[in-house]
């Protein structure tokens, strides 16, 4: 029995080990998704739309039929005193008890009929809020997926480098030892590395964080190991022609605003519907006992009906100009949404003028260190053979091999840059889609 429990165990440990090394895989669009079932912010926007139902619903409650019950049980202390004149008399019984039902149904309240469409408004402005935050998320999450792919990149490239001029050192190092070359030329070469390998290890660091930032944003817990399956190359940097204007409409942002503006105008609505009458039908049905002694529950003991039905008109007539503030409260405020959406336009065009430049730029200078990157590397591969046959020296393989790291660098600095202006561009153009 002790043996086999010594197995269940390991067998589970080697279980849990596993689990814990597995690795899930993401593409760019995988990643994506998960981030719009998992991200919280996507997660809250969701509620906040299932709270905005409620809100519907509560409103429209508002306008069904209201029924409510009542029922008390008296015993009076001190029975109530009536006077005649100069005659007191006490009039009534010590216990007194009632129950009964009271029911109500609007019949006509502008102030509801104009809220009832506030609130299905109010539904939708959650709706297009939780569309600019998926929006968003897309956004996020396709930068950091770039990023991390971007850090992968380019520790391949610098392992490559180490690799060849390990290779470079322990050559020098031989033919040094033969007596061909100066020990500087291995020293020389050897800084290089030792450069190189500083180099890898801040590269990697920087790779823990963009998978850090990746995961964050994806909403995947800290401990989880992913596994990009993407390439760079695959990212459509091309592009058609752009229009010299944007569609607003294509804008999320937009959209929230107009849905905020129809709710102003629906709550200026509101506050003059209230110079309105309200009308209700009402109902009641009652009945009542009085007794002398505690025998309310004797069901030999008459109770005493009362019913009715009727309706309740309200007309407003005077409120010290309360309503009429709030209308010039709304007015304001209406106007004000207005200037927003008049500046959201500008902001909008803006954008889009500034993300086709950056973009533009960035495109052609990551032409550019492309072709620095091809140029880097012809001369460190001929400085590498001019060195070889002994024309060359190691000062030349080193500056050769300055640039090309310092190249490499820039290309996918450059790259990074360029893939964000594209998103961005894609952002201002309202081509974000999810």
């Amino acid at each position: 029995m002790k043996k086999l429990l010594t197995l269940f165990f390991f067998l589970l440990v080697i279980s849990n080990a596993k689990a814990q090394d597995s690795t899930s895989k993401f593409s760019l669009k995988q990643a994506i998704n998960f981030a719009l079932t998992n991200q919280v912010d996507v997660k809250n926007s969701l509620l906040e739309e299932e709270v905005s139902l409620h809100k519907v619903n509560e409103l429209k409650g508002y306008g069904t039929p209201q029924i409510s019950g009542t029922a008390d049980l008296n015993n009076y202390l001190k029975i109530p005193t009536v006077f005649f004149g100069d005659q007191a008399i006490t009039i009534g019984s010590k216990f007194t008890s009632s129950i009964g039902i009271y029911a109500s149904q609007l019949l006509f309240d502008g102030g509801y009929l104009v809220g009832l469409q506030a609130s299905k408004a109010y539904q939708e402005l959650s709706r297009k809020k939780t569309n600019l935050t998926k929006t968003e998320t897309v956004i996020n999450v396709s930068k950091a997926y770039y990023g991390a792919l971007i850090s992968n990149a380019y520790l391949e490239q610098v392992e490559a480098n180490i690799e060849r001029i390990k290779k470079m050192l322990d050559d020098t190092r031989a033919l040094n030892t033969s007596g061909f070359v100066e020990k500087i030329d291995a020293d020389r070469i050897e800084l290089s590395y030792n450069n190189l390998l500083v180099e890898r290890d801040k590269i990697k660091r920087l790779k823990i964080l963009n998978f850090a930032l990746l995961e964050y944003q994806m909403g995947i817990p800290p401990v989880s190991k992913i596994e990009l399956t993407d390439k760079l190359e695959d990212y459509p940097l091309a592009i058609t022609a752009l229009p010299d204007s944007v569609d607003y409409n294509k804008r999320p942002e937009f959209a929230l605003i107009q849905m905020q503006r129809r709710l102003q105008e629906l709550d200026l609505r509101r506050y003059k519907s209230n110079y309105l009458p309200a009308l209700k039908a009402i109902g009641s049905i009652s009945a009542n006992a009085s007794r002398d002694h505690f025998t309310i529950f004797d069901t030999d003991k008459q109770w005493y009906q009362t019913s009715l039905i009727g309706l309740s008109l309200n007309v407003p007539i005077w409120d010290g100009l309360q309503k009429n503030s709030k209308v010039q409260q709304s007015k304001i405020a209406l106007q004000e949404v207005e200037n927003s959406t008049i500046q959201l336009k500008q902001s909008i065009q803006l954008g889009y003028i500034s993300a086709k430049s950056n973009f533009d730029n960035y495109i052609a200078s990551l032409e550019t260190t492309r072709k620095n990157v091809a140029l880097a590397k012809e001369i460190s591969r001929q400085t590498k053979i001019k060195y070889d046959n002994g024309i060359g020296s190691s000062l030349e393989v080193i500056d050769s091999e300055s640039s090309l790291k310092e190249s490499n660098a820039n290309y996918f600095n450059i790259l990074f840059e360029t893939i964000l202006a594209k998103i961005d561009l894609d952002k201002s153009t309202g081509n974000i889609a999810y």
